[in-house]
């Protein structure tokens, strides 16, 4: 599906000079010669590459639409990762720099959904939200709980995240795994 230069949106996946991007950010720019633009930083889903291209409202782009399938983590195996179909149970090894940052997260068993552009998976999205137990909580120090001040902990898998003065170490709380911020604490 075409689509006009300024109508790109952040999460777009868009094909770009042979390749497969994803739209991170926008910023629609309007100077005061000249036409309006849309400033568009993307990343390649195939290499990682990260570029910023300008589009005008006349430039038009292939839309691509990916499918979505459900996945099992099994396990790690070097520096690649196992996956078994819910539904066909057949197993697929994919490397770790296709999760990025969020890899950290990852649990024996846990289900993602794998994005596939032609049967050729391209991106894995783990769940928004995981719970994890803190192993380490710095302790509060007195005077500072009358504001919001946060604290450093650590999780069980070794992340780092600000958590409220009030949590302390091996509490289970939910985390927010793209953003590595506390949500709240596990019911």
């Amino acid at each position: 599906m075409k689509i006009s230069g300024v109508d790109i949106r952040p999460g777009n996946i868009i094909e770009y000079e042979n390749g497969i991007w994803k739209v991170a950010k926008i910023q629609h720019t309007q100077p005061g010669k000249g036409g309006a633009y849309m400033q568009v930083e993307m990343k390649n889903l195939m290499d990682g590459r990260k570029t910023n291209v300008r589009f005008r409202s006349a430039d038009t782009v292939e839309k691509v639409r990916l499918d979505t399938k459900e996945f099992q983590y099994l396990y790690a195996e070097g520096d690649m990762l196992v996956f078994m179909d819910q539904e066909t149970f057949e197993q697929i090894n994919l490397p770790a720099d296709l999760i990025g940052d969020a890899v950290e997260f990852l649990e024996d068993g846990m289900e993602v959904t794998l994005e596939l552009h032609e049967e050729k998976p391209i991106s894995v999205a783990l769940p928004e939200q995981v719970e994890a137990v803190i192993t380490e909580a710095d302790a509060v120090v007195k005077g500072q709980t009358a504001s919001s001040s946060y604290k450093p902990a650590i999780l069980e898998n070794g992340v780092r995240v600000m958590v409220p003065p009030h949590i302390e170490s091996g509490t289970r709380i939910v985390v927010d795994v793209y953003e590595r911020t506390y949500v709240g604490k596990a019911s």
